[in-house]
């Protein structure tokens, strides 16, 4: 990619983690999803990034419900579908939603990794689990992914997860042109600084898409990063809750909205959702 391709915005809406407590605007019912994917997408988002979850707000692996979340997105809008597939829960490692949905895109973690976070009551470190995605199980959600004619979205929260795609590719798991997600700012993960980005970003191989995931305060510098170094950027409550200016997003379509401002004051137009498809190698589908 360079600096005068568009740049393709996804809206990750929700996460499983956060909750209302921290941002009211998280959406936790079918109705929720389809009204902050209308914003999204009305904001200029072409891709969403789909955590399910039940009506009182907890993770849901099944495949009802992504079923029907994405139906009440597709009757909402016309936005690319974006499954996660990162989870601890046994029965959602099996990613039933995947094969039974086949969303356009599924996100795929490319290697495992400690996590920690700073509980800022108690002053003091909470290390919480690792979480496991070995080579094997990666291989066995990309045989899933490929069955389904889902696009693996490459996770990557290290530098060594960008090299974790070359056995994939040799054994024709992988087919170019990939997409990756950086996925930067995690306690555990690599380090959220525009040069770490832009190592990431040299060794992915070449042809191929990539977005920056920011998380939390580092979000904007990140997504400002990216854009410069002619890559795409993902926006959304599930990473930070946070305007520019420190005022709490009402909604999904106003981190959107600017990240949009935010492309174009770098000089570059946003994707439409047609145009994303052509991007990432959707329309071969």
């Amino acid at each position: 990619m360079g600096l005068n391709d568009k740049v393709i915005v996804t809206c990750a809406m929700s996460g499983v983690v956060t909750s209302r407590a921290q941002c009211p605007a998280i959406p936790y019912t079918v109705e929720d999803y389809a009204r902050e994917a209308l914003r999204a997408y009305e904001a200029g988002a072409a891709v969403l990034h789909i955590h399910a979850r039940d009506d009182d707000g907890a993770p849901d692996y099944s495949a009802a419900r992504y079923r029907c979340l994405g139906d009440a997105i597709r009757a909402a809008c016309p936005i690319i579908l974006n499954f996660s597939t990162g989870t601890l829960d046994p029965e959602g490692r099996k990613a039933p939603h995947i094969t039974d949905y086949k969303p356009e895109i599924g996100a795929l973690n490319m290697g495992s990794m400690n996590y920690a976070k700073f509980n800022p009551k108690k002053k003091s470190w909470v290390f919480d689990f690792v979480f496991e995605n070995s080579f094997e199980y990666i291989a066995s959600l990309l045989t899933k992914m490929n069955a389904a004619s889902v696009k693996p979205e490459l996770e990557c929260f290290d530098t060594g997860h960008v090299a974790s795609v070359d056995p994939f590719l040799e054994l024709g798991l992988l087919k170019a042109p990939l997409d990756f997600s950086f996925v930067m700012g995690v306690v555990g993960g690599v380090r959220a600084t525009a040069r770490h980005l832009a190592f990431m970003a040299d060794n992915a191989p070449p042809g191929s898409t990539w977005k920056v995931v920011g998380i939390s305060r580092e979000q904007w510098t990140l997504c400002a990063a990216a854009l410069a170094l002619g890559g795409n950027i993902r926006v959304g409550l599930e990473d930070n809750f946070y305007l520019p200016d420190g005022a709490m997003a009402r909604s999904n379509g106003d981190l959107v909205a600017q990240g949009v401002r935010l492309a174009r004051s770098s000089g570059r137009e946003v994707a439409s959702v047609a145009e994303a498809r052509a991007m990432l190698g959707l329309n071969l589908r």
